[in-house]
């Protein structure tokens, strides 16, 4: 009779295994499973004896799943999520139980806007959660993926396919310019812009290697010059309010609070140029009542600060 793989496995074994297919490290999988590394690479000799397949193979920096490995991830893996989702909602969901540490990922020019109110409504609503805010880079996918990460806000990206994009709202594209600056204009055309230099802020993982603003002058064929980029927000707004530089920006931008700034819609053909946001997360956490919370929350507090 053939060996039956299910009943002949011990069921605790999957989820190790799963969980070194998501980060591919013994010492990050360690820490995941809160066992010591002796106990995972017992439970590896285990799994491999009961497959009959080496599943993962050391390469620098850590694994690398073998073709049945990855096979069996795919394979496995909506199952599982689906049994941790239907534990996890045994118990009603209530932010005021929460007492880990979530970290959120969000690009600088929206990070700058919304961390503030973002931070104290949730520490409003879940009062013995630690919170870190991340300004999004080129390692958050990754951090998403193994787990560091719980949710990341960001425009409409490429993903990678363990990554769930939703769609949280849509922004719309302003250009700040110092209060003597020579365009006099609340609205302007596209065309009105070129010539002048421009500031940007960078958002590691997105724009590290062009500014939109002036790819999008260029792709009218007009001239547009990046003259000054930085990460830090606060930097970039000192240049603007100095120069008669051009800062794009969106309508989350609290011009109020800036009095040596004014802002400009600038439209295409016509029409405003707005930018969808998204919540990106793994896929393991389709179903999670703490994801879709945060989804809620920040989606809320975006809102509040669009006119």
């Amino acid at each position: 009779m053939a060996k039956d793989l299910f009943y002949q496995l011990d069921l605790n074994l999957l989820r190790t295994f799963l969980v070194l297919s998501q980060d591919l490290n013994m010492r990050k999988a360690s820490e995941r499973l809160h066992i010591s590394q002796p106990a995972i690479s017992q439970a590896l000799q285990k799994l491999r004896y009961h497959f009959d397949d080496e599943l993962f193979v050391k390469v620098h920096g850590g694994l690398q799943p073998t073709s049945f490995a990855e096979e069996l991830t795919d394979s496995i893996t909506p199952h599982l999520d689906g049994l941790s989702s239907a534990i996890n909602q045994v118990h009603e969901f209530d932010p005021k139980e929460i007492t880990q540490k979530i970290t959120i990922a969000i690009p600088p020019i929206i990070l700058a806007n919304i961390s503030a109110p973002l931070f104290l409504e949730i520490r409003r609503l879940a009062p013995n959660i630690e919170i870190e805010l991340h300004a999004w880079s080129k390692s958050t996918q990754e951090e998403i993926i193994n787990g560091q990460v719980l949710i990341g806000v960001h425009y409409d990206i490429n993903v990678t396919k363990e990554i769930i994009s939703e769609k949280l709202t849509s922004i719309e594209g302003r250009v700040l310019v110092r209060q003597e600056h020579p365009i006099t204009k609340e609205v302007a055309d596209v065309s009105d812009f070129s010539g002048y230099e421009h500031a940007s802020v960078i958002s590691r993982g997105w724009n590290d290697q062009f500014t939109l603003s002036a790819k999008i002058l260029n792709d009218y064929g007009l001239d547009a010059k990046v003259a000054f980029r930085s990460e830090l927000v606060s930097a970039v707004i000192e240049v603007t309010q100095q120069t008669d530089m051009l800062l794009p920006h969106s309508n989350l931008f609290p011009t109020h609070e800036y009095p040596k700034l004014r802002s400009i819609t600038p439209t295409f053909e016509g029409k405003p140029y707005s930018l969808d946001v998204y919540s990106h997360f793994h896929k393991r956490n389709r179903k999670s009542a703490l994801v879709q919370w945060l989804h809620s929350i920040i989606q809320q507090e975006i809102l509040k600060k669009l006119p």
